[in-house]
């Protein structure tokens, strides 16, 4: 009668469960191995910038191909742009989350990320789990001179198309002002300054929570160059509003970028450049399954034909894909470098 009674119960709860769609969690382990991770419920997706800018762009051009390709379960990435204390609020946020919500939670990830945080917080890249490097972005500057100008050099008859004379301007007494996001674009415009023998009294800068928003500074003519990377900039120079006027890099950009020379090629300089690595990370309390299971997601967005045209090629990217180890490995490396270099600890 036990029996009966036991198969009986066994029946039902089966019944049960076929009419709640039959959908059973998984169990904890298979084999004497960690079970497998798949998402069943929506992901947080925060980036710590603005919307429209290069790293918007980014986390939502993963997410569409990670939803079109079916790479998610079928659930919804929901993209949440953080940008409270220049981004640190949001990347501690995601330093700081307990085990509940992490292992549905990723973070836009990029050297221009990582540069200020290790400068101005306690948080370093081992209080996250790095799940992916995706590409190498590098940057350029941008003009707007059909602009509304407000600045010294604009209203003095400054050529904002010509780097050259902004140079020289700024050499014998107008203050030129160029304006930019924040990480690497900081260090770029150091490092530009410091080529052409200039000092931020002579040359400033202006900084912007997103590329989107300094893009915007110039398009009101509050500042003569915008610093950005193409994804952000490329459909204000398709439309005529910017003008690319200097490649910051070692060798001149394709397609409606070719126009803009490099550092070398208007003056007796050396090029400027600071390669920026976009990334994708996770709170540290991300399970080992999840981890697992989101960098073979991004393995295969980085193969897959929309990422290369859509993304890569189109906003001129340098293909990168690192999975979990090798990226984890970089951006340490990375990070003890950088330190070093700005005597950090």
């Amino acid at each position: 009668m036990k029996k009966l009674m036991a198969l009986t119960l066994a029946l039902l709860m089966t019944l049960s469960l076929a009419a709640c769609g039959g959908k059973t969690e998984a169990p904890a382990e298979e084999n004497g191995e960690p079970a497998a991770f798949v998402p069943e419920k929506n992901i947080t997706w925060i980036c710590t910038s603005s919307a429209g800018g290069g790293s918007d762009i980014f986390s939502r051009k993963i997410s569409d191909i990670m939803k079109n390709d079916n790479l998610v379960n079928g659930q919804t990435i929901v993209v949440s742009n953080e940008t409270d204390g220049s981004g640190e609020v949001g990347r501690n946020k995601v330093a700081t989350m307990k085990s509940g919500d992490a292992d549905y939670t990723l973070l836009t990830f990029n050297s221009g990320d990582l540069m200020p945080m290790v400068t101005n917080t306690k948080n370093r890249s081992s209080n996250f789990r790095i799940l992916a490097i995706m590409a190498v972005d590098k940057q350029l500057l941008f003009s707007c001179p059909a602009s509304e100008s407000k600045t010294d050099y604009a209203k003095a008859g400054g050529d904002q198309t010509d780097f050259a004379a902004a140079i020289e301007a700024a050499k014998n007494g107008t203050f030129v002002v160029i304006g930019g996001s924040k990480g690497d674009d900081i260090t770029t415009y150091q490092k530009l300054l410091a080529e052409v023998g200039l000092t931020e009294d002579q040359m400033g800068y202006i900084t912007y929570d997103s590329t989107s928003d300094a893009i915007t500074a110039a398009l009101g003519g509050n500042v003569d160059f915008v610093i950005s990377k193409p994804a952000a900039a490329s459909q204000y120079v398709e439309s005529g509003d910017l003008t690319a006027v200097l490649a910051l890099a070692n060798e001149r950009y394709t397609g409606n970028l070719a126009d803009a020379p490099t550092l070398s090629e208007i003056g007796d300089y050396e090029n400027v450049e600071v390669p920026v690595w976009r990334g994708v990370a996770a709170p540290a309390a991300m399970s080992d399954a999840a981890v697992a299971f989101w960098s073979d997601a991004l393995g295969k967005v980085s193969a897959s034909d929309a990422w290369h045209t859509e993304y890569l090629e189109k906003n001129q990217l340098i293909d990168e894909y690192k999975d979990t180890a090798a990226a984890t490995e970089y951006v340490t490396a990375y990070e003890a470098d950088y330190m070093a270099a700005n005597g950090l600890s």
